[in-house]
């Protein structure tokens, strides 16, 4: 089912929290909602940190000190991963490969974690397709991947924009993987605007660039530079692959990512204002000198993105 020209649908939540009229007790509604963080840690050389104590962790929202309420070491919560594979006509060569490699992780996502955790796929060109819809079963995955035929340009802020909204009304941790060789060519949807519908959306995204094999002579400097930005700003992170092995090492890489992330929960407090409603966050960890430890996380939140409101009762 094609998925180009789908308008956008509004995401509201509100919660109206109310007591008995014979109680007579003043109820008031606050803005204080939880905001849940996925976060991978790694050492300076790269390698993933598993096991830290939640005492190691330091939040800030909007600059300010926050406590974490919930903490989660390698979270089981269940995985909602929406893969997207670039079908434009430069992919022909490395598409069978991408196809197997698609194949193997899904395979490994569904043999381990949560029994729940699930996978979509969708593939882009002029157009974006949604070949397979959130599923376990194989052989449906096995038949959209059949489908798939290379063509003409490459819709990647499109598929963004499209998979970010499928995954909004899902639970547990929402993940997007995109394989592509280059940059965009012919979406609708900006970059900007496909960013932000996935940080609305609390979404992750995981870009496997495909590189040249050959030469660098070919490089897309500029399609890089655009995925590592969303990576960035949705805590993901870029995976440069080639064809054979290492790509299949890339999907390897993401996997080991998603199973070992820490889950971090908070109540923003003392807020300044936001008057365009985005809220930077920022994860420190806390280790001996001599161990330097960076979090990896979403650069920030949409207010409006968080779901309804606690009830406040003095």
């Amino acid at each position: 089912m094609s998925r180009r020209g789908r308008q956008a649908w509004a995401w509201t939540i509100s919660a109206l929290a109310t007591l008995p009229a014979a109680a007579q007790a003043p109820v008031f509604s606050t803005e204080v909602k939880l905001v849940r963080l996925a976060v991978t840690v790694r050492d300076e050389a790269g390698a993933l940190v598993g096991g830290l104590p939640q005492d190691a962790f330091r939040i800030f929202d909007s600059g300010v000190p926050q406590q974490v309420a919930v903490f989660e070491k390698s979270t089981l919560r269940p995985l909602s991963v929406a893969i997207l594979l670039d079908a434009s006509g430069s992919t022909a060569r490395v598409l069978p490969e991408s196809v197997a490699a698609v194949r193997a992780f899904c395979q490994a996502l569904w043999r381990e974690g949560n029994p729940e955790d699930v996978a979509a796929l969708y593939a882009f060109n002029h157009e974006v397709t949604q070949m397979v819809p959130f599923t376990r079963r194989r052989e449906r995955l096995e038949d959209g991947l059949k489908r798939i035929r290379p063509e003409a340009g490459t819709s990647l802020y499109d598929a963004m924009q499209f998979a970010s909204l499928d995954l909004m009304a899902r639970e547990g941790r929402r993940v997007i993987v995109l394989v592509t060789d280059g940059s965009d060519t012919t979406s609708a949807t900006t970059l900007p605007e496909a960013t932000r519908t996935a940080q609305r959306a609390e979404v992750s995204v995981f870009p496997i660039l495909l590189v040249p094999i050959q030469s660098q002579a070919g490089y897309n400097v500029g399609g890089e530079n655009a995925l590592t930005i969303i990576a960035t700003r949705t805590g993901g992170q870029v995976q440069l692959a080639s064809r054979g092995a290492e790509l299949s090492r890339a999907f390897t890489r993401i996997l080991e990512d998603l199973r070992t992330q820490y889950l971090l929960g908070y109540y923003p407090r003392s807020l300044p204002p936001s008057p365009g409603g985005f809220r930077e966050v920022r994860v420190e960890i806390v280790a001996p000198a001599e161990r330097k430890l960076r979090a990896v996380t979403r650069s920030g939140y949409y207010e409006e993105a968080r779901g309804p409101s606690r009830p406040w009762r003095p």
